[in-house]
């Protein structure tokens, strides 16, 4: 997988910045880990996967990465093309072909068919984490995502809480890890278009329908209203007031 000169620039200067950023602040790697990388198809996990390798030519500390996308079960997925990509990539991506999303979207289940497909597809990363010796799981989830995280908890939960960049899971056997935590989905789009990633559609039937669709366009009201917003947005999660909080 060796990296084009393409992303040489801004955007690349820019991501890769925010990149490190957040696995220093989280000491999120360290020398001989084993780490599955979560795919989706989209342009989130692949700049993960590709920055996660890049690094490893030009930094002191050897790791290993297993690459794995969960198909959901839906009919015109595109795990084969997947697949192939990888190899034309001169590197193997592993396919599980589940029934998850066809089983979150039965009629048992109509009222919140993403939370279970979430749920089962992140089930099965740990047990093939566990089958490939790894401890860590890295996901793709960016600034916007745990932002719309937040705003969905609140909405639909009635709690307030998010996806952390580092958490561990299992009583420390496994640590969920975020790279992308500090990175715009603008600034991934940018790259992901510079670095001319395949684009796949996405199948599933409440994609465009989903509660964080609902969220992500209300919140880009928002932060066209005003650019700050979404920096206070995210700050804010680090510095809460539990005095003015209810209790």
């Amino acid at each position: 997988m060796s990296p084009s000169p393409k992303p040489r620039s801004y955007v690349y200067k820019a991501l890769n910045r925010v990149f490190g950023k957040a696995l220093h602040r989280y000491d999120m790697i360290s020398d001989g880990d084993r780490i599955v990388v979560g795919l989706s198809g989209g342009k989130d996990s692949m700049a993960l996967l590709w920055f996660l390798h890049e690094r490893l030519a030009r930094v002191p500390i050897d790791y290993e990465l297993f690459p794995v996308y969960v198909d959901p079960g839906f009919e015109g997925g595109f795990g084969e093309e997947l697949h192939q990509y990888g190899r034309d990539q001169g590197y193997s991506r592993r396919v599980e072909y589940t029934d998850h999303g066809l089983v979150a979207h039965s009629k048992e289940n109509r009222e919140n068919p993403c939370f279970l497909c979430s749920r089962l597809r992140r089930k099965r990363l740990f047990e093939i984490a566990d089958e490939l010796n790894c401890t860590k799981l890295a996901l793709g989830h960016h600034k916007d995502d745990i932002i719309e995280t937040l705003f969905m908890n609140m909405c639909y939960a009635g709690e307030i809480s998010t996806m952390k960049p580092s958490q561990s899971f299992f009583e420390g056997r496994f640590t969920v890890i975020r790279p992308l935590a500090y990175a715009d989905e603008d600034s991934i789009k940018r790259f992901a278009h510079a670095m001319d990633f395949p684009e796949f559609a996405n199948p599933c039937p409440t994609s465009r329908v989903s509660k964080r669709q609902a969220v992500k366009s209300m919140l880009e009201k928002l932060y066209r209203s005003n650019k700050k917003i979404k920096g206070n947005i995210f700050r804010s999660m680090s510095h809460v007031r539990l005095d003015y909080l209810l209790k």
